[in-house]
């Protein structure tokens, strides 16, 4: 036992207490409005969930998948720009999207009103209402295939070029190729890239709550705040649980146990052909439309709704949502860093079941949903608060919920919620440097700590700030953790938003809209550009 070790458990303990919470009240509490949401509702909520991740997820390896095949193997007319233009499309949360394509394609939209006033053509109203289940799939696919084409143009980036051109020497046309050679060696990238996916559309509240989709964090939501019974918010919150660990399940049984490796150490990445005459406008148009769908049209549409609504709606208190979302983004980020480095080193450093089993539990956390680990973290929040009563007296304030009104809760939840994306980050850093340097510096006669002070640390510069822009991003898009858990009278740029989508003031939500897209962006070129310098 040292500080690394007691540190990493007392961090898991804190990861586990809120999703302990809601299992075993799911099996000891009584709730009063259960049975009628078993009979009536649980079925459409299954069915409508089913339905997005099933579709979605099929759409997303399509896109991204053929995407990241496309920029690794050919070289067409502007691939360098869109070899990171693709990845934009994660800097505009989905429920942003959602209510922009809402407005772009409505009545009174840009494509209904250039119609009849340039053309004179009315329009039928059903096909352009994207409020359904079909348009919920198309938001996030469109806005969530990033994952894939993301982790997948990694793992292609690095594999050995002689599988593909012995491929090509026997005869094999490019189709062949990537449907018999690409995809079978690239199966363990895309299904970790998918199971991104389908864990963000089982977190979303905004889009679906926007598009009138029943679905889980719709029904937790309603249960919680609709019906007073939190009870029944957490039986419905366990068997999001159980839908989960279903899902993860299934991608182990995917990803199988076939391996592939090169079998020679002087592995030649693979040389991108260059396209030429009408194969590079095919390429260069389908990236072009991606991107534009992604990312270009919605930005132009809520940079011109920022203009028409900017002075009513800039004023000092939209100041402090500015700041309300930037310090529980860097606060939050800055926590998950530091707990990250926590378990990794101990990881790495001491292999044992304890060692493992942090390591495990750090992922578990991003794989509930937003709504669920509110609901567990409200429920220990609340009983804390329920002990410290006698405590309060004792020091002269008033029995009040003190910690589960403050926002400690509401960062404790971003903690849990997205530790895991810091903890890859970091762990695959830990990975390259390996232990070499350590045992070095510890047979120099230096100690653990000072040794992981002035060796480690200084050597995983990159994965340090790649695992905080990550885990800033997310926390600046989050949207049903701090809906639920904001302390009164607390709203972030996200909240404002969606708030204002709510009420039908799409113009309105703009401002707060672009400026979480634009940060997103910049993140996301700066995270880019890390990873560029990163030594391979």
């Amino acid at each position: 036992m040292n500080i690394w070790s007691v540190l990493s458990l007392i961090i898991v303990i804190l990861i586990l207490m809120p999703n302990l919470t809601i299992l075993v009240n799911f099996f000891t509490q009584k709730a009063e409005n259960w049975g009628h949401i078993q009979e009536f509702i649980l079925p459409d909520l299954i069915k409508n969930t089913s339905l997005l991740i099933v579709f979605t997820g099929f759409l997303t390896v399509m896109i991204g998948t053929s995407l990241a095949w496309l920029v690794s193997a050919y070289d067409f007319p502007m691939k360098a720009f869109f070899k990171w233009a693709l990845i934009l499309p994660l800097a505009i949360p989905p429920y942003i999207a959602g209510y922009t394509y809402n407005g772009i394609m409505n009545y009174t939209g840009v494509i209904q009103t250039t119609l009849r006033n340039r053309w004179d053509v009315t329009v039928d109203q059903k096909y352009f209402d994207i409020l359904t289940l079909p348009g919920a799939v198309f938001i996030f696919t469109i806005f969530l295939f990033p994952y894939v084409y993301t982790i997948t143009r990694a793992f292609l980036s690095n594999q050995s070029a002689s599988l593909v051109e012995n491929a090509r020497l026997l005869g094999r046309n490019p189709w062949e190729v990537f449907f018999k050679i690409v995809l079978p060696i690239s199966r363990g990238a895309i299904v970790g890239g998918v199971s991104l996916v389908l864990l963000e559309v089982l977190n979303d509240y905004g889009v679906v709550q926007f598009f009138g989709v029943p679905t889980f964090s719709t029904a937790i939501f309603q249960t919680w705040f609709g019906m007073n019974d939190l009870n029944s918010a957490i039986k419905l919150s366990a068997t999001l649980m159980f839908i989960v660990f279903s899902i993860l399940i299934l991608e182990k049984v995917l990803r199988g146990r076939k391996k592939y490796s090169n079998t020679t150490a002087k592995a030649r990445p693979l040389t991108p052909i260059r396209l030429q005459g009408l194969q590079a406008w095919v390429a260069f148009s389908y990236c072009l439309v991606i991107f534009l769908l992604g990312f270009m049209i919605p930005f132009v549409q809520l940079v011109d709704w920022m203009f028409l609504t900017f002075h009513k709606i800039a004023s000092p208190e939209f100041k402090s949502l500015i700041w309300n979302s930037l310090l529980v983004s860097f606060v939050g980020a800055a926590m998950i860093v530091v707990f990250a480095v926590i378990i990794a080193n101990f990881s790495r450093m001491h292999q044992s079941i304890l060692s493992k089993s942090a390591a495990r539990v750090t992922i578990l956390g991003y794989s509930i949903p937003g709504a669920v680990i509110a609901v567990g973290i409200s429920t220990v929040f609340i009983q804390i608060d329920n002990y410290l009563f006698s405590f309060y007296e004792t020091i002269g304030m008033e029995p009040t919920l003190f910690l589960s009104t403050s926002l400690f809760m509401l960062i404790s939840a971003y903690v849990i919620r997205f530790l895991a994306i810091g903890y890859n980050s970091i762990e695959s850093g830990f990975d390259k440097i390996g232990n070499k340097y350590t045992e070095a510096s510890r047979m120099l006669g230096m100690n653990l700590t000072k040794t992981f002070f002035k060796v480690d640390l200084r050597m995983i510069k990159g994965p340090l700030i790649s695992g905080f822009i990550l885990a800033f991003i997310e926390i600046l898009k989050e949207l049903p953790l701090t809906l639920i858990l904001r302390p009164f009278n607390f709203d972030t740029l996200s909240t404002k938003a969606f708030q204002y989508a709510g009420d039908e003031q799409i113009h309105e939500a703009s401002l707060a809209s672009i400026i979480i897209v634009i940060i997103c962006g910049i993140a996301i070129y700066i995270f880019h550009q890390v990873l560029e310098k990163e030594p391979k």
